[in-house]
């Protein structure tokens, strides 16, 4: 069973995850929202207009059909009660008017014989009253217009809508043309109301439905557009580990179809260029390690001819003519160097071909010093700070290999005294190579382990070939440890080189004595330690 704290942790990687599609930077969420809004204006502008319309047509229609009925009945029995009616009569008419098809409220206003006003309305003492008109539609019925061309009759029939506890309603008025009475009428206006509530409700449900709607489209293009967007993506991740065999699948002639041919036609183009590289540099190194091997035949020949003609010269008795006696030492230096430029060329290229191995030993890293620094005749131009007793799993040529070149370097460049200092921790030893020079330039610091560097170009010549420091920069990172150059604060140059003492997991390691020959195949025996001393100052 999964434990719950792991199973905690994952729906909280779901949960995360989920957010993370959704976060607002996300191409499908910003779509969908796009999407939505765009729905939700023209939904709601649409509903808008349309409630609108349809409550503008059904006021109207209501309305013109209650004023014209109100009107008629004005003319009809209004317009024949006497000019000064009685109250009595003003209520009897004011109800028969009340009992027409559109069932309206009715108030008549008029003055009896004695001048008194009267009044009649169709619903008793608590019916329809004068109060009930808004002043502004009594003042606008009361008042006497003149008669024109275009205006031919004194009062007119007025009405204004009005809303009474929440109850809306039509409230007009009118007078009686040549005397008599005037009339007043209200008009509930509430299933109409109702009506356009259920209008409005019923378009706000069809907004929410076309916004869900839009929302599901949304997804469904998102899904349709961000899908290949999504391969796409998967692909050139895919691409940019390496597997530089990744297509797409193309199918349609959209934009989509053609952003996914421009991508199998860069990612071919990549590959054979890519392929194009790699067959010359395994050409490259086949060729330097091809070389470097036929050198060695006609290299040994030489070599063991220049030893013959060194004891000559260093003979007290030798019989060399004085006169060759410089072009002799210079062929014999210049065989030295070329020796030692094969011998590096083709450690080079086992470490770019991946074939250097470790063999691994308990050395004591101080007694490995000493060895390195006498076996080389430098114990008056060098001093050790160490302690004995520092032991450390490592390949003792590939150390001396690296000791060599840093202390060779600081006393050709930094000059004597080279100060050597091993410090140990539990896993890792430090030994630093201090010289007592002018330091390295600024501008040279990040160079001083690349392969044939030059510091000046007016030094283009040196006793090394330029690998030294690199060859042992590649031996350090085979041991899983590192080199860095910098400059003391009390001068000079600093090389740190730090190792761990006992780390067994480097797939490159094997504990087995011999070396893979600079051809990868095993059986041949190591190199001997190499010395360069080219330039980095």
């Amino acid at each position: 069973m999964t434990p719950p704290q792991e199973e905690s942790r994952g729906w909280s990687a779901v949960r995360k995850g989920k957010l993370s599609r959704l976060r607002f930077t996300s191409l499908r969420l910003r779509l969908v929202v796009v999407f939505g809004l765009v729905s939700l204006t023209a939904a709601v502008s649409a509903s808008g207009i349309a409630y609108w319309l349809n409550r503008e047509a059904v006021l109207t229609r209501t309305q013109g059909a209650v004023l014209r009925d109100f009107e008629q009945e004005m003319q009809n029995r209004a317009g024949s009660l006497p000019a000064d009616p009685s109250q009595d009569e003003l209520q009897h008419t004011a109800g028969q008017m009340a009992n027409s098809s559109q069932r309206f409220s009715v108030l008549l206003v008029g003055e009896d014989s004695g001048g008194r006003t009267v009044y009649g309305n169709s619903g008793g003492l608590n019916g329809f009253s004068l109060e009930d008109v808004p002043d502004s539609l009594r003042r606008a019925v009361n008042k006497k217009q003149d008669v024109t061309g275009g205006n031919k009759s004194p009062y007119h029939l007025y009405w204004q809508r009005v809303v009474d506890h929440g109850t809306p309603y039509l409230v007009a008025g009118t007078k009686v043309i040549g005397g008599g009475p005037t009339g007043y009428m209200r008009k509930s206006l509430e299933p109409e109301a109702k009506d356009l509530n259920s209008l409005a409700w019923s378009l706000g449900i069809a907004t929410a439905l076309a916004l869900i709607g839009a929302a599901l489209l949304a997804q469904a293009a998102a899904t349709t557009v961000l899908k290949p967007v999504h391969r796409l993506g998967v692909a050139a991740r895919r691409l940019g580990e390496g597997r530089l065999d990744t297509r797409l699948r193309v199918s349609g002639t959209d934009e989509l179809a053609d952003l996914a041919r421009t991508f199998n036609r860069a990612a071919e183009a990549l590959e054979k260029r890519v392929d194009d590289m790699a067959a010359r540099d395994e050409a490259s190194r086949r060729f330097v390690a091809d070389m470097s091997h036929e050198l060695r035949t006609p290299l040994t020949a030489i070599t063991a001819v220049t030893e013959v003609l060194e004891e000559e010269l260093d003979a007290e008795s030798g019989s060399i003519d004085p006169m060759i006696e410089p072009a002799v030492r210079l062929v014999v230096s210049e065989t030295l160097r070329l020796n030692n430029l094969v011998e590096n060329l083709m450690e080079v290229t086992r470490f770019d071909a991946g074939t250097a191995r470790l063999v691994l030993d308990d050395v004591d890293v101080v007694d490995q010093i000493t060895a390195c620094i006498d076996a080389r005749a430098w114990l008056d131009a060098v001093d050790l700070d160490a302690e004995r007793g520092i032991h450390a799993r490592l390949d003792p040529r590939r150390l001396d290999v690296i000791l060599a070149n840093l202390i060779g370097n600081a006393l050709k460049h930094g000059g004597s005294p080279v100060r050597v200092s091993v410090a140990a921790a539990d896993d890792e030893v430090v030994i630093a190579v201090r010289d007592h020079g002018p330091g390295i330039p600024e501008e040279v610091l990040p160079h001083v382990f690349d392969r044939f560097y030059k510091a000046s170009a007016s030094r283009p010549r040196s006793e090394g070939s330029g690998l030294g420091l690199s060859i042992a920069l590649e031996n350090a990172h085979i041991h899983g440890g590192e080199i860095t150059a910098a400059n003391s604060p009390e001068g000079g140059a600093v090389f740190t080189l730090r190792l761990p003492r006992d780390d067994a997991s480097d797939p490159t390691r094997d504990g087995e004595p011999g070396e893979h020959g600079e051809h990868g195949e095993p059986g041949e025996q190591p190199v001997q330690p190499v010395q360069d001393k080219g330039d980095y100052v």
